[in-house]
């Protein structure tokens, strides 16, 4: 099936009216594309469905396909989208001078199995709220897209107010693993934090942590390691050692894991002399010994 550039503005069809799929949808309504069908199977998505995209019509992904879409978003989980693709293949339902485009930020083109299309990922995390219609602009796109669709592509990032970022396929993987990293492992380490506070009577544990986060990742952002502030930073085994000591045992694993990775990016970046990490990096060892049961 060879790729056919759709005239303005698009007809689009939604398949998988997630927290993505739904707001994405919306997105291109609001630039003025015609959004007029949508597969959403859970109560939840198709609640959203009927709040953000009430001017389609709710149908199972091979009559989404084939209600003469131009543009067909696919929102699914990543774990299904190769097989969600070759169903729509396999059945008949994409039609010549159809367009893909998949929202996942792991996968590029091979999982579309020679569909004419490409990957469109925002760089965002979505609620799957009207509010998330005002996070998009300035958002970055992760695209990539065969060279016939590439001017299409950045097109409709464009419409979305969000920036063009051309992914290699081969990069998909550590692209996606940079953003799950920082954001989704953000969002654990924000809430241990918040539960380490209560345990410490703290009543409003965001009110403490809301300025101090806010400060570290716009210097983090900004400064890179030299941003790097507190204890590990600094080698100060005694403090870590009172961490560990009084820290619960289910987050020890993590805190010794990313204080290591703390200290090695001190010392690389010479914000730690070597010197003065060893009895650090020694208490640390010990501690992870003990977690492991004496295994290495």
């Amino acid at each position: 099936m060879s790729a056919v550039q759709p005239a303005y503005p698009l007809v689009v069809g939604v398949i998988g009216a997630g927290r993505v799929g739904a707001v994405l949808g919306a997105a291109f309504g609001a630039a003025g594309h015609r959004v007029v069908a949508a597969a959403a199977v859970s109560s939840a998505s198709l609640e959203r469905a009927a709040l953000l995209l009430p001017a389609a019509v709710v149908r199972p992904a091979d009559e989404v396909a084939r209600a003469g879409t131009d543009l067909l978003l696919l929102a699914v989980p990543d774990d299904v989208l190769g097989a969600v693709v070759d169903g729509l293949a396999r059945t008949g339902a994409l039609r010549p001078g159809q367009v893909v485009a998949h929202t996942s930020g792991a996968h590029g083109l091979a999982v579309l199995g020679g569909v004419p299309g490409f990957a469109l990922h925002p760089a965002m995390t979505f609620t799957g709220t009207a509010a998330d219609l005002d996070r998009l602009p300035g958002t970055a796109f992760g695209l990539t897209a065969p060279p016939e669709l590439r001017a299409l592509a950045a097109r409709l990032v464009t419409d979305l107010g969000g920036v063009p970022e051309w992914i290699a396929e081969r990069d998909r993987p550590r692209y996606h693993s940079a953003l799950a990293h920082g954001a989704n492992h953000l969002v654990t380490l924000v809430n241990e934090a918040a539960d380490l506070l209560r345990a410490a009577g703290v009543e409003r544990p965001e009110a403490v942590l809301s300025p101090l986060l806010h400060a570290a990742l716009d210097n983090a952002l900004r400064l890179g390691d030299a941003a790097l502030t507190g204890p590990v930073s600094r080698g100060d085994a005694g403090t870590v050692g009172k961490h560990l000591d009084r820290m619960p045992a289910e987050v020890v694993p993590a805190y010794l894991a990313l204080a290591r990775r703390t200290a090695d990016r001190a010392i690389a970046s010479g914000r730690l002399r070597p010197r003065d990490a060893e009895l650090l990096l020694d208490v640390l060892a010990q501690a992870a010994h003990a977690v492991h049961g004496g295994r290495p």
